[in-house]
């Protein structure tokens, strides 16, 4: 009997792959979803097909506020499904004996875009916390938008941690490589994306604050193919794939842990 994290992973994956599909194979799928959701970089909660804030979105926002009020948090992590992913199956293992010595916390959602984690942001999730260290991810889910967009967005997140808490340190991480097949016209326009995007937030780092960090090559093969025993829908890592993140950032953050 499958558990109900995989059970919701394969929901979100199936609901990612159609949409996706339907993008790839028709612009005006892009066109009419942008038409009717805000910018990326301007804040806005999920919202559910009634029109008001989803159901999973709100519990897992007022559950990061509680977390905060309810011990302090030395590192936290940030970002979508892929940083929720941390909590799921096996990987909690992972999590654990990587970085519980820093106090962490992980405030990811399922399915976020950067204008969901601005508006957790303005909504209180950073209020009365001081983590020394945040590692942020973000933007996979707006691949759809123009990647000046998401580079803009992602750029309005950083500068939205750094207004909230001065002096906490970011490690920002570039977008995780994403399809499997590098020759496929549809990956390599996503690529293509995450290259551009990734490139923006690498001028982010300011050698005290701001770190950058691209480990998306520990991800891939030599000929740049995403191997399924890693990330077997070609965008989720597995518990191989949580392994290689975490040896991969775990220098980095020791050092911005000190």
């Amino acid at each position: 009997m499958p558990n109900r994290h995989s059970i919701v992973f394969f929901t979100l994956l199936c609901l990612t792959a159609s949409c996706t599909a339907q993008a790839q194979h028709d612009p005006s799928v892009v066109a009419d979803a942008r038409s009717s959701a805000p910018a990326p970089d301007q804040p806005s909660p999920k919202l559910g097909p009634d029109g008001k804030i989803e159901n999973h979105f709100k519990e897992m926002h007022e559950s990061f506020i509680r977390r905060g009020q309810e011990a302090p948090i030395g590192i936290l992590f940030i970002g979508d499904s892929i940083t929720e992913g941390w909590h799921w199956d096996d990987n909690p293992d992972i999590f654990k004996a990587h970085f519980a010595q820093y106090m962490p916390a992980n405030f990811g959602i399922s399915g976020d875009q950067t204008q969901h984690v601005l508006w957790r942001i303005a909504n209180g999730e950073l209020d009365n916390i001081h983590p020394k260290l945040i590692v942020l991810m973000i933007g996979t889910n707006n691949i759809g938008y123009p990647q000046e967009e998401i580079l803009a967005a992602d750029q309005a997140i950083v500068r939205a941690i750094r207004q909230k808490l001065p002096d906490t340190k970011i490690l920002l991480l570039g977008i995780f490589p994403r399809g499997s097949d590098p020759n496929d016209p549809s990956v390599a326009s996503m690529r293509s994306k995450i290259k551009f995007v990734n490139a923006g937030l690498a001028a982010l780092d300011d050698g005290q604050t701001v770190h950058y960090l691209d480990i998306g090559e520990k991800f891939l093969n030599p000929d740049g193919v995403l191997p399924k025993n890693i990330m077997p829908d070609a965008l989720h890592p597995n518990h191989q794939g949580y392994e290689i993140w975490a040896d991969a950032i775990q220098p980095s953050v020791d050092e911005m842990m000190k």
